[in-house]
């Protein structure tokens, strides 16, 4: 398993787990993120944005090319955010930590 922290934008830490080939979208949907993933994953819209810790993100694979397109659109996007939907988690990222932006929500849950 993989702990992933979410820190929400009211500051709160949430701790979440996933299995090694898991999105980051998916754990996080599955701990009550209001990270919609509108695309289910197809990276055609930015509703998965988050934001990596610093010393996080510099270990991650680079966003492709059009994850990066994608992230143009993403309000309150930063120089470390990434679309959620393509963060798969390994081993290595036991405890990463992303922060959801003041901007998500998710309009399945009304």
């Amino acid at each position: 398993m993989v702990r992933v922290t979410f820190v929400t934008p009211k500051g709160e830490k949430i701790e979440a787990t996933g299995k090694v080939g898991d999105s980051l979208l998916t754990i996080g949907q599955a701990a009550g993120m209001p990270l919609e993933g509108t695309c289910e994953g197809q990276m055609a819209c930015s509703t998965c944005h988050v934001i990596v810790v610093p010393d996080w993100f510099a270990k991650l694979p680079e966003a492709s090319e059009d994850e990066e397109d994608m992230l143009d659109l993403a309000a309150g996007a930063g120089p470390t955010s990434r679309l959620s939907c393509q963060i798969i988690v390994d081993e290595d990222m036991d405890g990463i930590m992303v922060r959801v932006p003041d901007t998500a929500h998710d309009m399945m849950k009304r």
